[in-house]
């Protein structure tokens, strides 16, 4: 008997809960209080549970009643969550996005988008890769993700549609408590091959045989630009970084900067791109995220 339960049987079960009384009802659902009240008898012996005592001049929620008038509540949430989901579906919207993003990327922007792309598309689940160097590329080109923001690796593969969004302003720094830490003068590239150099490296061969930057012939390599960022504040080496990421540190005095000749009067920024395979173009989701991420403030 319970797998006749209908969804009609539901809501007008919280229809009179909600209203008061079956006649009440029956004006908000737009029908007679005697088919409001059969329904409802039809509901109960259904389900073997009484759910109103009639006795008084208003119905009143039994105890079992009162139990199941929040599952029904759920039941009808979930239902119509199914509809708006099937909706949106229809009209081409993703049913999930999935983006990569480059390591070098600001958070503090990413984050801010995250959080409006919720609110805009609160039933499409988000999937994130954050990717050092060619990483991110790779999973556009490989269908991994339809949608993601590239700008390390330096180069667009011709078969991806690059957007420019925002240009990341990048410093060198090292700790205080290295060698270098202490030096105010501008730096020449010579002095620099005696130092560690902390290099981010690539998972990719998407990058093989460009060196990003790289004076010394003495590097430690790492593929996670936090682990990088932990180094350098531990003073294992100097390094490049995106301002935004240090930016903090070098105020503190926990990194300090770094003026190399080759970079005076400033180093060169890195320009970041929303990138799609030409063939695989994003649906609604996608583009708006690419519209909130060209959107945003500057980076500094």
């Amino acid at each position: 008997m319970l797998d006749g339960v209908s969804l009609d049987q539901l809501r007008t079960f919280i229809a009179a809960v909600d209203e008061g009384s079956f006649s009440a009802a029956g004006r908000s659902l737009r029908r007679t209080q005697s088919v409001v009240s059969q329904t409802l008898a039809n509901l109960e012996a259904q389900t073997g549970i009484q759910l109103f005592d009639r006795s008084g001049r208003y119905p009143r929620l039994t105890a079992g009643g009162s139990a199941l008038v929040n599952e029904a509540r759920a039941v009808i949430r979930g239902m119509d969550g199914f509809k708006a989901r099937a909706r949106t579906l229809a009209g081409g919207l993703e049913p999930e996005l999935a983006i990569t993003v480059d390591a070098f990327f600001p958070l503090e922007r990413l984050t801010a988008v995250t959080r409006d792309f919720s609110v805009e598309f609160p039933e499409t689940p988000l999937r994130l890769y954050v990717e050092a160097l060619g990483g991110a590329t790779k999973r556009i080109l490989d269908g991994d993700c339809p949608l993601g923001v590239i700008g390390s690796a330096l180069v667009v593969p011709d078969g991806l549609h690059a957007e420019k969004i925002v240009d990341v302003a990048m410093v060198t720094v090292v700790a205080p408590t290295h060698p270098l830490g202490g030096v105010a003068r501008i730096i020449g590239m010579r002095e620099l091959e005696y130092h560690v150099q902390l290099v981010l490296t690539d998972r990719t061969d998407l990058t093989e045989g460009k060196h990003f930057e790289v004076f010394s012939p003495r590097v430690w390599k790492m593929a996670d630009l936090h682990a990088k960022h932990e180094f350098l504040l531990a003073g294992f080496g100097w390094g490049h970084m995106p301002l935004a990421m240090v930016k903090s540190d070098i105020a503190s005095g926990a990194l300090h900067r770094l003026r190399l000749d080759k970079f005076e009067p400033v180093m060169p920024s890195i320009p970041m791109f929303a990138a799609y395979r030409k063939d695989t173009p994003p649906g609604p989701a996608g583009t708006w995220f690419v519209k909130a991420l060209k959107s945003g403030s500057a980076a500094s």
